[in-house]
């Protein structure tokens, strides 16, 4: 009788960052600022530290009060290059809610600008005040263009609101960023 031998290569999450505080609420201006704030373990995956298949996974919340109508854009990015863009989201009403941002990474090329490739994808969910109600916006993007993996990447997520009020603030309590495959 043969013996067959079977190869088990473990998929369980990796954490590679979470967030030890509370981020400062980016409020009353229209400056894109980063959402994070300290925490343990790395946002940085150094040059040529990516391989075909390396997937990531974040998830993190916090609390938003917005005005009527105002717009607010979410970027992902990797120094300074953007890898996802929410674009502008007009919001409803919101004071004190909560919000939740799902995103997923996965790196099907590497090499320098124009050879690497990283395909994201997300959702952002917030409350509204009106119902309670969930809302949100989803985003897709291929960047095969301007992501480069000869060079370190620091991850960041950035928030900018389109007017500057009082009432429009966000900020993150908890980030965490997992590798996945």
């Amino acid at each position: 009788m043969a013996t067959t031998t079977i190869n088990v290569t473990s998929t369980a999450n990796k954490g590679l960052w979470a967030q030890t505080g509370n981020g400062t609420p980016i409020t009353n201006t229209t400056v894109e600022t980063t959402l994070l704030n300290g925490g343990v373990g790395s946002l940085v995956v150094p040059a040529n530290g990516f391989a075909v298949g390396d997937s990531f996974a974040v998830t993190m919340g916090g609390h938003i009060s917005s005005q009527n109508n105002v717009t607010l854009d979410l970027k992902i990015k990797a120094g300074s290059v953007i890898l996802a863009d929410t674009g502008l989201i007009t919001l409803p009403a919101t004071t004190d809610k909560h919000w939740n941002l799902e995103i997923r990474f996965t790196i099907r090329a590497i090499g320098a600008a124009g050879v690497a490739s990283i395909a994201s994808f997300g959702v952002f969910t917030y409350s509204k005040n009106s119902s309670n109600a969930f809302e949100g916006a989803d985003f897709s993007v291929i960047n095969n263009t301007t992501f480069d993996t000869t060079i370190s990447n620091t991850l960041d997520i950035t928030a900018q609101w389109g007017a500057a009020n009082a009432g429009n603030s966000i900020y993150c309590e908890n980030m965490i960023l997992s590798k996945i495959y």
